[in-house]
């Protein structure tokens, strides 16, 4: 159950990563304020460079990896819910074409930071 329960965030996370870029550029062409919204991008944008990073330098993602440790100890098995999203998620396919995808999803993010950038920050004084 705690495996699956970190699948799940693993998946959230994932779903922030792909969903927040067609958020930001649907939401530019509806204009939706919200996002320009300064927080939501900067994590956006450091969730994305993250994945990129850790795969460039040959890192399994840290979610993957406790996700597997605790599967390995024989009492975590996948509940339906979590075959599912482990279907979504994991894919078979050479380390190089995740590199690539991540890479080229990062770069789509930077641009879209710059196209369509997030508010300024704020300058009000603090009370």
């Amino acid at each position: 159950m705690v495996a699956d329960a970190l699948l799940l965030v693993h998946f959230a996370i994932a779903a922030f990563i792909v969903c927040g870029l067609l958020f930001v550029w649907i939401g530019a062409a509806l204009g939706w304020g919200w996002i320009r919204n300064r927080t939501f991008r900067v994590l956006h944008v450091a969730a994305i460079v993250f994945v990129a990073v850790e795969t460039l330098l040959g890192y399994t993602c840290p979610l993957t990896s406790w996700e597997d440790t605790l599967r390995a100890t024989g009492r975590e098995e996948r509940s339906f819910i979590g075959r599912w999203l482990a279907w979504l998620l994991y894919y078979d396919l050479p380390e190089w074409v995740f590199a690539f995808a991540y890479c080229a999803f990062a770069l789509a993010v930077v641009w879209a930071w710059r196209a369509i950038p997030p508010r300024a920050r704020s300058t009000r004084p603090a009370l």
